[in-house]
């Protein structure tokens, strides 16, 4: 199994969510990526604008491709995440408990080699995490989850 950052916009978490997170669009250029993710691997969510880390889904089925409209970006208006996947949600936190990306700088392998450039490694729609990354966010998704909202 694999474990994921999916990076995108608050507004697409919220359509996720909506939907119950039945699944997940990824950019049409993600396909190989999409493609490779396989039941039981964790997607946890990465929101760009406001640097929060959202809450965490898994892979229930094999990618698809689907071009019908549901995923919205306003960088490229015909962009349709048209690469997806079926997921069901593990822990989707509320807003007031989301992880601030800031915090995780300093911890993360993924971020921590690029010093004062750790943004640079949320470029990107879809990267993998290592296994420590992925337990440390893990742990602290799962303590959040347990605060009662504000």
């Amino acid at each position: 199994m694999s474990n994921w950052i999916v990076v995108g916009s608050p507004e697409n978490f919220e359509i996720a969510k909506s939907r119950g997170f039945d699944m997940v669009g990824f950019k049409d250029k993600r396909k190989r990526e999409s493609a490779s993710m396989e039941p039981g691997d964790k997607l946890i969510f990465y929101l760009i604008g406001i640097m929060k880390f959202g809450g965490m889904a898994e892979v229930t089925g094999a990618a698809y491709v689907d071009e019908s409209p549901v995923f919205k970006t306003e960088k490229k208006p015909g962009e349709k995440y048209s690469n997806r996947i079926p997921t069901k949600p593990v822990r989707i936190l509320d807003e007031d408990q989301y992880l601030d990306v800031k915090e995780y700088a300093g911890q993360l392998e993924m971020t921590r080699a690029r010093g004062e450039y750790w943004r640079l490694a949320f470029q990107g729609n879809l990267h993998k995490l290592t296994d420590n990354d992925f337990t440390l966010l893990k742990k602290d998704i799962d303590a959040a989850a347990k605060t009662a909202a504000r």
